[in-house]
């Protein structure tokens, strides 16, 4: 039973030290009677367990339930805790699994296909010049496609996995270091809806951000506009974009070697004519245009894609029998995000069950006093900490509203600061964690042809280069800038 374990050379030289290594220094703490934190240690357990490579889904829910027993928890609460939340966040991995029935009957429209045949004829020209304009075009394509996503037309991650697969042979070809690739997807998305107030920019910074900031600081003489609102997150998206383009031009620059030849229209499992027609161009433009509306007008994110798919199935871009299988494709398409994100919700109702997410801030601000200079920048940090745990900067506003605005307004910070601090301190982690969607769908895309590792191609760059850049810029933004 145990001789894989011998002859697994990773196991040995890496997860069990660190197994070992957690162990020695949780039992010595709790001898020296050390106060540790429940949402402190369950989230850095996620992370550790997610770099000794346990699949996220596991590595979530062993940190939940190691942290709800270091917390008091009984198991049969930390169950019920767990179940209740999970039970939310499937609507919300069912909505995913729709999009990406929605995404991949897009992909039939053979747009894909087309733009993939178009600039390979051109990288065969094989010269140096080609080359370069092929992959700026391709970071073009990827930084408008991640705007789009949020805004525009609102399909948040659904789109990588399928923009991705069919450019990753030419990308290969160009020796393009996938990481550069992730921090381009991972900054667009996150500065779209973190600076525009459409789709889901409009949910982030009025449904949620606004609205707490209001809800909370009513009482306290702070009130907030929706004007205000993209004006103090500008600070903080120039730091992400800044960071994007750290990892562009310095990080990720040089080339990096991948197997060629290899398939990667895992998408779907038959070529699509790569010519362009009228017909497939206007349904998938009335497609889109459905899912906007259907997302705007009546918040129902999962209608829209479902009678996006259903146009697009009628308007005869692949045939009345193939229904089943397109939709079975975007279900295999989105499963493994959609399963996360579903078990992400039942981890974060068990850090708020613990009761020691108000103790994790508060012991934090004791640092700062009155030192508006020292406040941010714990603040932030917290926030960081708090929002890789969480995985979602939406559901992370909620929690650190009550605490953040209070806060903020006893350190004499403007409005324009607050909102600034509580949306930048919410966001940040968002793109470097594990369980988020943003490094989720990277993944899902870039590792097509399994060459694409999830935390150290995907979390680690983009928490290195987005969140970074972006508490940095915040840090300096609140302080001397907006307040």
């Amino acid at each position: 039973m145990f001789s894989s374990y011998r002859e697994d050379k990773y196991f040995l030289s890496r997860a069990l030290p660190v197994l070992v290594g957690l162990i020695t220094v949780y039992s010595l703490l709790i001898l020296l009677s050390v106060q540790i934190n429940a949402v402190a240690l369950a989230i850095l357990l996620m992370v550790i367990f997610c770099l000794i490579n346990i699949p996220v889904a596991v590595a979530i829910v062993l940190a939940a339930l190691l942290g709800g027993l270091h917390a008091g928890m009984d198991f049969p609460a930390i169950l019920e805790s767990l179940n209740d939340n999970i039970l939310g966040g499937a609507q919300v991995g069912m909505t995913y699994i729709m999009v990406g029935a929605f995404a991949v009957a897009l992909a039939r429209s053979g747009i894909l296909d087309w733009l993939a045949q178009k600039m390979t004829q051109r990288l065969n020209r094989d010269s140096v010049q080609v080359r370069n304009q092929v992959k700026w075009t391709l970071f073009f394509i990827f930084i408008v496609a991640s705007l789009l996503s949020q805004n525009l037309i609102p399909v948040h991650i659904a789109f990588i996995p399928v923009l991705i697969p069919p450019l990753l042979n030419m990308m290969n070809k160009l020796k393009i270091d996938r990481r550069a690739v992730a921090c381009i997807l991972a900054c667009g998305i996150s500065s779209s809806y973190l600076l525009l107030p459409f789709g889901f920019g409009a949910i982030y910074l009025n449904e949620i951000l606004l609205e707490n900031i209001n809800t909370v600081g009513g009482g306290l003489g702070l009130e907030a506009t929706a004007v205000m609102a993209p004006k103090a997150m500008f600070f903080p998206v120039m730091g992400i974009l800044a960071g994007m383009l750290v990892a562009v031009f310095i990080s990720y620059r040089k080339p990096r070697e991948y197997a060629l030849n290899l398939d990667t229209m895992n998408t779907e499992e038959h070529k699509v004519d790569s010519t362009i027609k009228w017909q497939p161009l206007l349904m998938t433009l009335l497609a889109v245009v459905a899912v906007l509306l259907f997302q705007v007008f009546f918040d129902s994110l999962f209608i829209g894609a479902m009678i996006g798919f259903m146009i697009l199935g009628f308007s005869g871009i692949y045939s009345w029998k193939e229904q089943d299988d397109v939709f079975t494709q975007g279900i295999r398409l989105m499963a493994e995000i959609a399963v996360i994100i579903t078990i992400a919700s039942g981890f974060a109702g068990v850090l708020t069950a613990t009761g020691d997410i108000d103790p994790l801030v508060a012991s934090a601000t004791e640092f700062f006093g009155n030192n508006q200079l020292l406040g941010a920048a714990i603040m932030l940090l917290v926030g960081l900490f708090i929002t890789i745990g969480f995985g979602d900067s939406f559901a992370s506003v909620p929690i650190l509203a009550p605490i953040y605005i209070p806060l903020a307004v006893a350190l004499g910070f403007s409005p324009l600061a607050t909102i600034a601090l509580l949306g930048a301190s919410a966001a940040l982690g968002d793109a470097g964690s594990p369980a988020s969607t943003i490094t989720l769908g990277a993944t899902a895309g870039l590792n097509a042809d399994g060459q694409h590792d999830h935390v150290k191609d995907s979390v680690i760059p983009t928490f290195l280069h987005a969140n970074i850049g972006m508490l940095l810029f915040t840090w300096i933004a609140v302080v001397w800038i907006l307040n």
